[in-house]
């Protein structure tokens, strides 16, 4: 049996709250806080703020930061010595959930392989930033992208940068896009809800670690007035070289620059889940970030065709991201329409 390791871990995992299975095997519920119980959508009106509402045949919703207050504590909550100590879940893999259970999945970050930081300007240095969220009442970050849709809000990521699989959803989530040693020109965007596939929160499966969310304007413009978006594309043929983007955090990298690996894509060796790998250093903190097909590195862009989600314990060479098909399209869907 080979065991993966996520990117990034669950905050419930760091707690020492609860152990996983075999990848592909079906996770055991564990404690989830009162806001992330599921609940019919309402009749008529938004859902409330903290609810949660299954929003297509496989996509689940979360509202988060809606109203003006909300957001304000959202935006205060990130001072810049906040953003300084958040750190990849990742780095607290080796959490006590896990020992001594030998079918456990490892949760420790991959050696180095090769990711290089991007200099080369274009639209990309714009749309990739980076995530603060908390999860357990821990900060931590990760990678995400702003990608075209139709409220112009829209940006995508992992999924266990939203919701920590069958477990809670994020709290104070925030995206600054075009980040780049601590500087934040194009500023901070709250979410204002949230989407993750249905398998990923019925049972973490890592096939579907895909979240999108929708962020409140800033200042009455959309992120896509601000800093535009990537394309996004399903049901591509399979195979097809990529470049992944995103701000790995662990040695030998600390999330301060834009850090990306390219080069072809091949499937899951083990056939443990139906994702995509590439050769890639990258560490945690990069979880999210957009890998983008048809990549022209004069202009910085491409069709994003999977996000960055995890690694193999016994190949920490490769990296690997789920392939975007009828439910990715669904949760995109459903999310640019919110």
């Amino acid at each position: 049996m080979t065991l993966s390791l996520p990117l990034l871990a669950s905050a419930a995992l760091v707690a020492g709250l609860m152990g996983f299975p075999p990848v592909g095997a079906p996770t055991t519920e564990h404690r989830q806080q009162a806001a992330s119980a599921v609940h019919p959508l309402r009749p008529a009106g938004e859902p409330a703020a903290g609810a949660v509402a299954p929003s297509g045949d496989d996509v689940v919703e979360h509202v988060a930061a809606r109203s003006p207050s909300d957001q304000r504590r959202v935006l205060d909550y990130w001072t810049p010595r906040r953003m300084a100590a958040a750190v990849p879940i990742g780095l607290l893999g080796a959490a006590t959930g896990l020992l001594g259970r030998p079918d456990a999945p490892a949760r420790r970050q991959a050696a180095r392989t090769g990711g290089a930081r991007w200099t080369a300007g274009g639209a990309v240095t714009r749309t990739t930033g980076r995530v603060f969220l908390t999860l357990g009442g821990l900060d931590f970050v990760c990678s995400a992208s702003s990608v075209k849709s139709a409220n112009r809000d829209l940006v995508v990521t992992a999924g266990h940068c939203v919701k920590d699989g069958t477990g809670a959803w994020a709290d104070n989530w925030t995206f600054v896009p075009g980040y780049d040693r601590g500087g934040q020109p194009y500023g901070q965007f709250a979410a204002r809800r949230m989407f993750v596939a249905g398998p990923w929160s019925r049972s973490a499966d890592d096939s579907y670690d895909i979240g999108m969310v929708a962020l409140n304007a800033r200042g009455g413009r959309h992120l896509e007035e601000v800093v535009g978006g990537q394309d996004i594309a399903f049901d591509a043929p399979r195979g097809r070289p990529a470049h992944s983007f995103g701000f790995p955090a662990e040695p030998p990298y600390d999330g301060e620059h834009l850090i990306y690996c390219a080069g072809p894509v091949h499937p899951d060796p083990h056939d443990q889940t139906g994702d995509q790998g590439m050769r890639c250093d990258m560490t945690a903190g990069s979880s999210g970030g957009p890998w983008l097909s048809g990549f022209d590195a004069v202009t910085g862009r491409g069709a994003i065709t999977s996000v960055s989600s995890f690694k193999y314990s016994d190949d920490r060479a490769t990296m690997y991201g789920p392939y975007f098909g009828g439910t990715a399209r669904e949760l995109y869907t459903t999310a640019e329409s919110s």
